[in-house]
């Protein structure tokens, strides 16, 4: 329980200053990313509980990645991530989850998460900001992936590349767990 109060404490910090740099009130916050102004103030006092999709709109929103918004200064030059270690940031009603492992540093980051889909099961991905470019490389299993309309197989040892500015879904397929590793690269950030 005090992990998930410090981490929402975190989240808090991160959205009102990246908000704050932006120049962004509330409200204007808010509007351009279809969160309500209540939630945005509970989550800048860390009240509340943000789904993924509340954070990955607001991340889109400040031009930032989704970890910036969870994660706390880098404690050194090497950053080892457990990737069981890190609290998935989706569940699904069949056992299916997306963990954010890290975020790189940089001009561009890149978001790397480990994903795990039932078969069956799907995440629907509301349109990122324009230059995202998601990488899915599925290490066991089957998915079908769903961009602009169009469903992709992609197997075990296969990767697929995308630009993440339109509608998109992940989708487990088959009849086991699909496995897989996604990078979510960011546009360049304001110089």
């Amino acid at each position: 329980m005090a992990e998930t109060a410090a981490a929402l404490r975190t989240v808090a910090h991160n959205v009102r200053a990246a908000r704050t740099r932006a120049g962004l009130t509330l409200d204007e916050l808010g509007r351009r990313a279809q969160v309500s102004k209540g939630a945005l103030v509970a989550l800048e006092k860390a009240q509340g509980n943000p789904n993924l999709a509340t954070l990955v709109r607001l991340a889109d929103t400040l031009g930032i990645s989704v970890s910036a918004l969870m994660q706390g200064r880098p404690e050194g030059r090497v950053r080892v991530v457990d990737a069981h270690a890190v609290a998935p940031l989706w569940t699904g009603e069949r056992g299916s989850e997306a963990r954010l492992v890290l975020t790189t540093e940089g001009p561009s980051p890149v978001e790397v998460w480990r994903w795990r889909l039932e078969p069956g099961e799907e995440y629907p991905s509301h349109p990122h900001q324009a230059g995202v470019v998601e990488t899915v490389s599925v290490t066991s299993g089957r998915m079908t992936l769903v961009v602009d309309g169009a469903e992709h197989t992609v197997e075990a040892g296969r990767t697929a590349v995308f630009d993440g500015d339109t509608p998109h879904t992940y989708r487990g397929a088959g009849d086991a767990p699909c496995h897989l590793i996604m990078t979510v690269q960011l546009p360049p950030g304001p110089a």
